[in-house]
């Protein structure tokens, strides 16, 4: 089933009013045209209302960057997907590898979250993948099942069908150590078949899974040749307006 790739820009903690207005005019000039990707970028919460005024009408979508389990109350600091939604974000990202190290977040609370984002009608950008110490030990295969079926728990089989999952080796951001086609292939082909088994075959050809770890111009062509990559989360070269259009045109 033909699946139509993702290319998402991750903004991480970057930005400020006036070079966030440089960065999306210059993709705006950059970007429209290109035909069979969509295109989107996942910016800090205060820059939503920005990005959401600049960037409406356009070609290109937005999303934040993490998400409350909550639907609200006294949770402070936290934002909930019902506040998202009034911004028209598209996607959400959930459960990034720095969520997960950085702040302790567990498969449990990133099953919540995905859950929360599509009360509001939003979509999932579910983040897996093993640190380069679980690679070396061979437990990449345990490690990456068991994100993906604790972290998709309890979904129906439409709302699984309308995911997208990212694929972060994390033992390939910052390592000096770079991972293949292959590498990514077979374990975004491994996310599918688990998919597979969780929902259905129907569901799992229709979800779109990006490869996101050290996304380059350079190597983006490698790892769209493979037919299981849907597409792909970047992270630094989304802040490179000139590097991000090349990356969604594949170049």
């Amino acid at each position: 089933m033909a699946r139509t790739r993702l290319v998402a820009g991750n903004w991480k903690m970057h930005g400020s009013r006036e070079s966030n207005r440089a960065l999306l005019d210059r993709l705006l000039q950059e970007i429209p045209g290109i035909k069979g990707v969509e295109c989107a970028v996942c910016v800090p919460f205060p820059y939503l209302g920005q990005v959401a005024e600049r960037l409406a009408g356009t070609a290109i979508a937005w999303g934040a960057q993490n998400v409350s389990e909550h639907a609200q109350g006294a949770y402070t600091g936290e934002v909930s997907a019902a506040m998202l939604a009034e911004f028209g974000c598209r996607y959400v990202i959930v459960g990034h590898s720095e969520r997960r190290q950085l702040f302790g977040e567990t498969d449990q609370q990133v099953a919540r979250k995905v859950k929360a984002v599509f009360r509001e009608g939003m979509v999932p950008i579910v983040c897996v993948g093993e640190t380069l110490e679980e690679r070396d030990a061979g437990r990449t295969e345990p490690r990456v099942v068991g994100q993906v079926e604790a972290g998709l728990a309890g979904l129906a089989e439409e709302q699984a069908a309308a995911i997208v999952v990212a694929y972060e080796p994390i033992w390939a951001i910052g390592t000096g150590r770079n991972a293949t086609t292959e590498d990514a292939g077979q374990v975004i082909g491994l996310i599918r078949r688990t998919l597979e088994g969780m929902f259905g075959a129907g569901a799992a050809s229709t979800v779109r899974i990006q490869y996101g770890g050290s996304v380059k111009p350079g190597n983006i062509r490698d790892f769209m040749a493979h037919p299981e990559i849907d597409g792909a989360l970047v992270g630094g070269a989304s802040l490179d307006p000139e590097d991000f259009a090349l990356i969604v045109r594949h170049r």
